[in-house]
Parts: C-alpha cells; sequence; structure tokens
C-alpha cells in the first residue's frame, strides 16, 4: 500500500515541472517570437512515445501567416506512422507581452502559452480528459525549434513527444 502511494505521490510531482532536458535548452536569448518563427513554412520531424505502444515517427509540414490582429493561422499537415494524415489550424495571438492565447483544430478549448526568452510553453486540453504541454526552445540562429511534449491522462504522462522543428528557408 505505502509503496503505490509513493509511485502516485511520485508521478504527480513529476507531472509539475519541465521535461526531461528542458532546463538545459532554456535561455535567455534569443527571445522566441511566435509569429517570426511560424510564419512561412516550417517542417518538424519527431518521435511519438505512447504508452503501451511502440514508439511512432511523425513529420509535421506547417505553413502560418499572420491574419489581420496580428493572429498567427498555422495549418498543419500531420504523418504520424500506423495513422492516417492529418489536418489541423492553430490561431494564436499576443494577448499580452508574452502571453498567447488561442484555439487549436484538436483541442477542447483554448490554449495557453507563454514566452520567457528562448522557450515558449504552451497548454490545451484534447478529448479524452487528454492534458497536452509543450515546451519549445528557439536554436541560436532562430531558424529551429525542439518540441518537448508531455499528453497527460487523469494526471500521469501517458505519451511524449520529442520533435525538432526547422524553418524553411
Amino acid at each position: 500500500m505505502m509503496r503505490r502511494l509513493f509511485i502516485c505521490l511520485a508521478l504527480l510531482a513529476g507531472s509539475c515541472t519541465a521535461p526531461p532536458g528542458g532546463q538545459a535548452l532554456a535561455s535567455k536569448t534569443p527571445v522566441f517570437s511566435v509569429q517570426r518563427f511560424f510564419a512561412g513554412h516550417t517542417r518538424g520531424e519527431g518521435e511519438l512515445k505512447i504508452i503501451f505502444a511502440e514508439p511512432a515517427r511523425v513529420v509535421v509540414h506547417g505553413d502560418g501567416r499572420i491574419a489581420p490582429g496580428g493572429i498567427l493561422v498555422l495549418d498543419q499537415v500531420i504523418d504520424q506512422q500506423g495513422k492516417p494524415r492529418r489536418q489541423r489550424e492553430w490561431r494564436i495571438r499576443e494577448t499580452a507581452r508574452g502571453r498567447y492565447g488561442g484555439t487549436l483544430t484538436d483541442a477542447t478549448g483554448p490554449i495557453t502559452g507563454e514566452t520567457a526568452g528562448n522557450a515558449l510553453h504552451l497548454r490545451f486540453s484534447a478529448p479524452g480528459d487528454e492534458d497536452y504541454e509543450q515546451w519549445l526552445f528557439l536554436s541560436p540562429d532562430g531558424q529551429m525549434a525542439r518540441n518537448l511534449m508531455t499528453v497527460r491522462k487523469w494526471g500521469i504522462v501517458v505519451a511524449t513527444l520529442d520533435e525538432t522543428i526547422v524553418k524553411a528557408p
């Protein structure tokens, strides 16, 4: 009984921190500008690890544009190994300096985000009581970002994604 309690407490404590490797990637510069990085074409490649499943390769093609009011509209096509191709759309706007809000077609409610130095931290919920948390870290040259995503269900980590996103020239 005590062992189960300890494991549950450890899982809950771990759910409140940045993903492994995140602190080593954080820097004060360059400052992560969501609009600057995602406007234009991007390509992401990564590995999705879902609990009790084999890791899957994921490739994401993004096409972003700035709409009236400074809203970033990011259309993405997602190719996940073993799944049919799917599309989604993000709409993100800066609500205050370094703070963001918006929508995502996959989400059940609003997305929220904030930037600090080269880091962008996003949160949203999806169907099935899943909570998504993404930490994106901009490279020194501003042309690449590392996306470390964690998916939780009932507070327990059920999936992680480690993705590298490259801004197309």
